[in-house]
């Protein structure tokens, strides 16, 4: 008994020694037929032995749900070799806003630019992108386009047309870096949407104060004089403006003068009457005879050596009926009705008018009228008549000029 238990108990181990070696050498010889991939899923590099004869039934084998949209690096159909890399990145989801277009899609890019060239989408030189294009792609990822567009800017005075991506008129002028004064004032608003080609003011105001002078004009005042003959005038004391000083506030917009109110007004200087005598003396009529007046007019008294400045002139005598004449004079003495005035005409040039003056043979007068022909040292005296007139004919007289 104890020898065939023995006995039995060899074989048993035997055979169990052989199983396992079969097993063994299967094992070996299983293994040994497999395919060395080296695999790249994602980014994760791993070794894969796998008796899978395509690179799809591998990647089953993997767990990888393969999609169009994802990178493979051979075909799904293409045979398994030893020792073969093989690259899996799956397409990651980016949703893409370029200006007022949005879109989702899938991409297996490294980079934003690599994405904006699958896309076709070129960036222009005053567009704004929210992520730089040399960063890396992630799932889920947003990436914003703005596109500039251009608008004209007035500045004040200044005019230019700028580019932007601004929404409102506010965004727009702090991107331009245009500051706004106290009291000015932008078209249109500052919460008012940016569009193309659309206009952008920005007035300049401003508040200055004016000063000014303005003349006060004076009055004229006549006093009646009966030393002088009726119908003369003569100036005693000549008029002088004042000044009033006013002050105004001035609203200027962009430079121009839009507005200007009244501050205050001071009265700086008084103005100064201006008097004039008006004479009231009436001459006597002259004699029926014609004679005896001229003979009345030599024998007026002449005045003392040093009164006044004395020249020699060549007179003549008119009358206020005269052909072309008026009857007023240049200075407004009308000569019909004060047909007894004592008025000469002269160059003003030479003796001014309103001068009070003495004429040898003819008596005071005063320098009241001017004439076309009366030219350097030459008078024309008033008589009463043409006979006077004629009597008196062309002499070279003796003229004090008084005052």
């Amino acid at each position: 008994m104890s020898t065939d238990l023995r006995s039995r108990r060899k074989l048993g181990l035997a055979v169990a020694s052989f199983l396992v070696f079969t097993a063994t050498l299967m094992i070996l010889i299983t293994e040994g037929t497999k395919k060395t991939v080296a695999v790249t899923l994602d980014g994760e590099q791993v070794v894969v032995k796998t008796h899978a004869e395509t690179v799809g039934e591998m990647l089953e084998e993997l767990d990888v749900n393969i999609k169009d949209s994802d990178y493979l690096s051979h075909e799904p159909n293409s045979v398994v070799e030893n020792n073969q890399s093989l690259i899996w990145e799956p397409a990651k989801p980016v949703t893409l806003m370029d200006g007022d277009e949005s879109k989702k899609v899938l991409t297996t890019a490294k980079t934003v630019q690599q994405l904006l060239n699958e896309e076709d989408i070129k960036l222009g030189e005053h567009d704004k992108i929210n992520i730089a294009p040399a960063k890396n792609i992630f799932p889920n990822m947003t990436i914003e386009i703005e596109r500039a567009f251009q608008v004209v800017l007035h500045n004040g005075t200044k005019k230019d047309k700028v580019w932007t991506t601004s929404t409102t008129v506010a965004d727009f002028l702090q991107q331009q870096d245009v500051e706004l004064g106290e009291l000015d004032r932008v078209q249109p608003e500052l919460d008012a949407t940016v569009t193309p080609e659309k206009s952008i003011d920005v007035i300049r105001v401003e508040k200055v104060t004016d000063v000014v002078e303005e003349p006060i004009d004076f009055d004229i005042v006549t006093e009646k004089d009966g030393n002088l003959e009726k119908g003369t005038e003569k100036v005693i004391q000549e008029g002088q403006e004042g000044i009033i000083q006013k002050e105004f506030e001035v609203v200027k917009e962009n430079g121009k003068e839009v507005k200007r109110s009244l501050v205050s007004k001071e009265k700086i200087k008084e103005s100064k009457n201006k008097i004039v005598a008006v004479g009231t003396k009436v001459t006597p009529a002259p004699d029926s005879q014609e004679k005896s007046s001229s003979a009345a007019s030599q024998a007026a008294p002449s005045p003392s050596a040093n009164e006044g400045k004395e020249i020699y002139m060549n007179a003549t005598a008119y009358t206020a009926d005269c052909g072309g004449c008026s009857g007023v004079t240049s200075t407004g003495i009308n000569l019909r009705n004060n047909p007894g005035a004592k008025v000469i005409a002269v160059d003003p040039s030479v003796i001014p008018l309103g001068s009070k003056v003495w004429v040898e043979g003819y008596g005071y007068a005063v320098a009241g009228d001017t004439g076309g022909a009366i030219k350097g040292n030459k008078i024309d005296v008033h008589v009463q008549s043409k006979g006077q007139a004629s009597n008196f004919g062309r002499k070279r007289v003796k003229v004090r000029i008084i005052d």
